[in-house]
């Protein structure tokens, strides 16, 4: 092995296809990601059955690519990292196993990555000229996932709170489709919020005194009956002000709950990742709010990518962890239930 750790590494949990190789767990030697979001979009939503179908037959030239941009083979690679969970059942397969024949005809280690700690980890590939320092909250935000969490060094993680009902991102989708602006829902609401007044409308936060999780679904229902209650307005609905007020209700909770949970913990750096940290609305109020360093990828590392995979994977590979070719997708599996400090080398 080289002084120098590779790690290609493959993520299929949802709807993108992706493979990237990195280099120490820094440095991004290639990325490719192959997108379904056309092809969702009719369904307003992934269609899980599709999402599994196109993996199939984009997955293994998604692999080559990132293989020859980074221009190498299998026999440069130290180490094999795959999305294990959570995500779609029928798209994670298609991954592990891949990943899995990859192993067994290379003799490759493999290691099979949480996704929502790949987000995190995507604040080490960010190219800063410092790195995140511990102890450190993370806020993972996505389609599936509101997760606040405090990392007290790599690998260790101690929940701290999480989404009672629907996820933020999912809000965003489903607002979104409320108000018919398509799908994906989460940059779809942040245009039309751009020309709205996000005073107009008095949305709820569910502020759970004395709790750092989160809800949802009072706001969503909010904006569905502020809607049907303008549906013979004159004018019609206003969907500027409604996006711009639900949008600013989120990132209030959002950016309110984890600046006291940085407090509460004397966090020395906060991390916010996943496919919402790419709203443009809620990373500046994070870097206007926050006290202490706040890192947030470049939009492409915060919606689903393999090179963040691959960050998690090379600090997982350093720790000693290796998975035996039996291990099964975990499509439901909390940040809260990884191995932080011992692995077992699975027979």
């Amino acid at each position: 092995m080289s002084d120098q750790v590779l790690i290609l590494a493959i993520e299929t949990s949802c709807d993108e296809t992706a493979a990237a190789v990195v280099r120490d767990g820094r440095e991004i030697c290639s990325t490719v990601v192959a997108s379904q979001a056309d092809l969702h979009a009719r369904y307003g939503g992934v269609f899980p059955e599709m999402a599994s179908r196109q993996h199939i037959k984009t997955i293994q030239a998604v692999v080559q690519d990132a293989l020859d941009g980074a221009g190498m083979t299998l026999a440069g690679i130290d180490a094999l990292a795959v999305t294990r969970g959570p995500g779609l059942p029928g798209s994670l397969v298609v991954g592990v196993n891949l990943a899995k024949g990859l192993a067994l005809a290379s003799g490759l280690p493999l290691i099979g990555v949480n996704h929502l700690e790949g987000h995190i980890y995507a604040a080490w590939l960010a190219g800063y000229d410092r790195e995140p320092q511990f102890p450190l909250v993370a806020l993972v935000v996505s389609g599936g996932h509101t997760e606040l969490v405090l990392m007290k060094d790599h690998l260790v993680y101690e929940s701290l709170g999480s989404t009672l009902d629907d996820a933020a991102g999912e809000a965003f989708d489903k607002t979104a489709r409320l108000l018919d602006l398509g799908y994906p829902g989460g940059p779809r609401i942040q245009k039309a919020a751009e020309d709205g007044n996000p005073q107009r409308f008095d949305f709820p936060r569910a502020w759970l005194e004395g709790s750092l999780d989160f809800s949802f679904s009072g706001l969503k229902t909010a904006v569905l009956r502020q809607v049907q209650s303008l549906q013979e307005a004159p004018g019609g609905i206003p969907v500027s002000d409604i996006a711009a007020g639900f949008q600013e209700a989120v990132i209030d909770v959002l950016v309110t709950k984890t600046l006291r949970a940085a407090q509460e913990r004397e966090a020395r750096s906060i991390v916010v990742a996943g496919g919402v940290s790419a709203n443009k609305p809620l990373r500046q109020a994070f870097e206007s709010a926050a006290e202490i360093p706040v890192f947030i990828p470049p939009l492409a590392l915060c919606t689903d990518n393999a090179a963040m995979i691959a960050a998690a994977g090379h600090y997982r590979f350093q720790a000693g962890q290796r998975d035996g070719l039996n291990f099964d997708i975990l499509p439901n599996w909390p940040l809260s239930e990884l191995e932080t400090a011992a692995f077992r080398l699975e027979a």
